[in-house]
């Protein structure tokens, strides 16, 4: 899968929608400038930081959707309007702040907590279209997240049997040298979330090199070692990834909650003081 592909919008029309209305938003921020100096306390500065505010509020509204909940009426629905809604409400931040710099402490934590929940909700929306994409094109093997631990020692034992059923001195000590220790437990790595056959070629080399000098009748067993240790980097590549898609939320979802705690206490001191 390309990463072209994985960028493209799954739903153009909306993301034609929403760039329009963040270019009118824009322009409506650069006419209303260059007519009066900006404020984030007053004018057209305060209306933009009281709609990102709202939309913000909308944004925690996805987390208790139903899939059939009115108004939006179906889960991609609502999925589309948590993705578009929350680029729009960051673009609101930064034009409520005049696209400056944040001066107390408070403004930093909420500019800071806009674009990580904003940057990492973006994230997910990738992960999510490229990661199963990726497993289905690049692997053989299936498994559950949970299953994997347990699969690997059935792929050890089953080599073990192999290695123990050889005649081949040169074989079996090759096989606990080089072989069992990487097969036994399992290696997530972040490198399979761009290229899920990464480093197949040199970690197979070995198994190849091996081949050449055992004897005819061994070469099958050498084989049957490398089927089961390309089964081994596959059950790899699933377990980082469906594990990338498991823990992407931790980095979203919490710092979307302290953000709305931050907001609340911004918008009444703007209101009591």
């Amino acid at each position: 899968m390309s990463l072209r592909r994985a960028l493209s919008p799954k739903d153009p029309r909306n993301f034609a929608i929403t760039a329009a209305v963040g270019v009118v938003c824009c322009l409506v921020y650069m006419i209303a400038r260059s007519l009066d100096p900006w404020s984030p306390k007053r004018g057209l500065g305060l209306v933009f930081g009281i709609l990102a505010a709202l939309l913000f509020v909308l944004e925690m509204l996805y987390p208790g959707r139903r899939p059939r909940a009115r108004p939006l009426g179906t889960a991609k629905a609502w999925l589309q309007a948590h993705v578009y809604l929350g680029a729009l409400a960051f673009l609101g931040v930064l034009i409520h702040s005049d696209f400056a710099l944040p001066h107390g402490g408070m403004g930093w934590w909420l500019l800071f907590l806009s674009a990580w929940t904003t940057g990492t909700g973006l994230a997910g929306v990738w992960l999510q279209k490229w990661i199963p994409v990726s497993m289905a094109d690049g692997l053989r093997v299936e498994a559950l997240y949970e299953r994997i631990p347990a699969l690997t020692g059935q792929l050890t034992e089953e080599a073990d049997r192999i290695v123990e059923e050889a005649s081949s001195d040169a074989l079996a000590r090759f096989y606990r040298t080089e072989v069992r220790g990487r097969l036994a437990i399992v290696d997530p790595s972040w490198a399979y979330l761009f290229d899920v056959r990464r480093g197949r070629d040199r970690a197979l080399e070995p198994f190849r090199r091996m081949a050449r000098f055992v004897a005819q009748e061994e070469r099958g067993a050498v084989e049957d070692l490398e089927q089961i240790y390309v089964e081994k980097l596959e059950l790899d590549a699933q377990y980082t990834l469906q594990g990338i898609l498991r823990r992407w939320l931790v980095f979203h979802a919490p710092p979307a909650g302290l953000l709305m705690g931050l907001l609340t206490i911004h918008v009444l001191t703007w209101v009591l003081y």
